[in-house]
């Protein structure tokens, strides 16, 4: 069905009509000209995430119902990097004439699968029209105790440097994706010069399902958080990995006023991952430092607090946080010493 057919209200009233509030700070969600919410006694965070294909997406290998996926998760992400929850998300779409009724569906079922997982109730938005593909514009709103919240500019001397889960495998999945993209379009050029078909074509990702899994199926790491609430532990300073892990851990040395120290041979890397680098030729240290789009939590903690980290499940020491005079500095496997540059993902480059 072409979208006009329902208009910009038909189609809002098709996407949100079973929408139900999950949490009390919620009043009034869809259907009027403003959502209420009501937080009478926490702070309340905002964060907003713009992602604009053929920039941040490729619709030749990703679903529309992975992107809603990925496209809430992002903000999600951001709501826990602050130590806080979740509770609100806005949605704003520009669609062109290409896309049906049925494709933003299918954007909505992973949406809200994502909204559902982490109890996000999806309270408004927009839709407008693009000549240019298919732009996405979401805000989540959530809230944190006013001690409970977690800011970049807290690290300290001596605090321990923490990552969640692995990095650099959703880079090589990327990396895998595009391999795979530019073979196909090899295959269709070859075939348009002899007068044919293309013909079908299958892309290999045997034995790599894990890289396409960190690529597409985007998770935010709310659980570490609740680990760490857990155990008692309170990070001094936390960011999620969008742009890659040597970037983001320049910026909390910046707005910490510190420096830092890592270790190449403790930072966590999946076997597929250092797999898919070498098969591409690539030096996996590079991939995990400055891959984005891992989303998992780098922080920082106390020293005190080293016994109960390494206890912690999928959470890793990677290094320490020392005086800003010594640098940003990565020991690699071999004892050698060399400053650990923001290589990450720009995207106004």
């Amino acid at each position: 069905m072409e979208i006009a057919k329902l208009g910009e209200f038909g189609l809002i009233d098709r996407l949100t009509q079973d929408i139900k509030p999950q949490n009390t700070s919620t009043k009034y969600g869809v259907g009027d000209d403003c959502a209420v919410l009501h937080y009478p006694d926490t702070e309340v965070l905002v964060t907003t995430d713009m992602l604009m294909e053929g920039v941040h997406f490729d619709l030749t290998y990703i679903t529309l119902q992975h992107l809603g996926w990925k496209s809430a998760m992002v903000n999600i992400s951001d709501i826990f990097a602050m130590n806080g929850t979740p509770r609100q998300m806005t949605v704003s779409l520009a669609l062109s004439k290409r896309f049906s009724v049925e494709d933003v569906e299918q954007f909505y079922t992973g949406l809200r699968a994502a909204c559902d997982k982490w109890g996000v109730d999806i309270v408004g938005g927009d839709t407008t029209s693009s000549y240019t593909g298919l732009a996405i514009s979401i805000t989540c709103i959530g809230e944190a105790r006013h001690d409970d919240i977690v800011y970049r500019n807290g690290a300290k001397e001596t605090d321990l440097i923490c990552v969640s889960g692995d990095l650099g495998a959703a880079y090589m999945g990327l990396q895998l994706l595009e391999r795979e993209k530019a073979v196909y379009y090899q295959m269709v050029a070859e075939a348009k010069k002899k007068g044919k078909e293309a013909p079908d074509f299958q892309p290999d990702f045997s034995g790599k399902e894990y890289l396409l899994q960190r690529q597409l199926k985007t998770e935010a790491r709310g659980d570490i958080i609740q680990r760490l609430r857990d155990a008692g532990i309170r990070p001094t300073s936390m960011m999620d990995i969008s742009d890659g892990l040597s970037s983001e851990l320049r910026h909390i040395c910046k707005q910490s006023g510190v420096g830092c120290r890592i270790f190449e041979k403790q930072l966590p890397i999946d076997y597929q991952t250092a797999v898919m680098a070498e098969e591409l030729n690539m030096n996996v240290t590079t991939c995990a430092l400055n891959g984005g789009e891992d989303y998992e939590l780098l922080f920082t903690v106390p020293i005190g607090d080293h016994e109960r980290i390494q206890q912690m499940e999928d959470v890793h020491l990677i290094g320490h946080i020392t005086n800003a005079s010594l640098g940003h500095v990565l020991v690699t496997r071999d004892d050698q010493e060399f400053e650990l540059k923001a290589q990450g993902w720009n995207p106004l480059e």
